[in-house]
């Protein structure tokens, strides 16, 4: 049951297998809701899900011919929800691939391998420890704010008192 509170990883990769395979290690190791797509078009079309995580394949076209690739469909999810961190997981072990990728705002670049999901549960595992960082900040400074507007009206209260007090002692 998804409520407003709920945690998502979004899993694009043409492949069933791969998808199903990650969905499983993933799911066995983290308490977030998986959701798996065969194309970037239709992860995009659920962003109103707000996923933290989107683990994105680079080549996306084995059963739709016409669908967008990998970092194609990185800068629309970056441009639509820049907060959300993407993993790039695909099998192109090709440096400029991973360095577009970087360049367009994914959070890390993994090569499909026996060490692949490894590594992705140790960057999870970073991106779930920025998040808590992250949460952590937005609550101290809502804190800060809260306290200086406090402070903020003790002393306009105070001023006023003793401006008061002074005025009507010299009457």
């Amino acid at each position: 049951m998804a409520t407003e509170h709920s945690r998502y990883i979004f899993l694009v990769d043409d492949e069933p297998i791969q998808n199903e395979m990650l969905k499983d290690y993933l799911s066995e190791r983290f308490l977030y809701n998986i959701k798996t797509f065969d194309n970037g078009e239709e992860a995009i079309s659920n962003l109103n899900l707000n996923p933290e995580v989107i683990v994105l394949d680079f080549h996306l076209n084995a059963h739709k011919p016409d669908a967008e690739n990998g970092v194609s469909i990185l800068k629309r999810i970056k441009e639509k929800s820049p907060a959300t961190q993407v993993i790039m997981l695909s099998g192109q072990d090709k440096i400029d691939v991973a360095i577009d990728s970087m360049k367009y705002g994914a959070y890390d670049y993994v090569v499909k391998g026996e060490t692949a999901f490894s590594r992705m549960e140790n960057i999870l595992n970073n991106v779930s420890e920025l998040h808590r960082i992250k949460t952590i900040n937005g609550a101290y400074k809502k804190t800060i704010l809260f306290l200086s507007v406090v402070i903020g009206i003790i002393v306009i209260v105070a001023l006023y008192l003793f401006f008061f007090t002074t005025a009507y002692t010299h009457m």
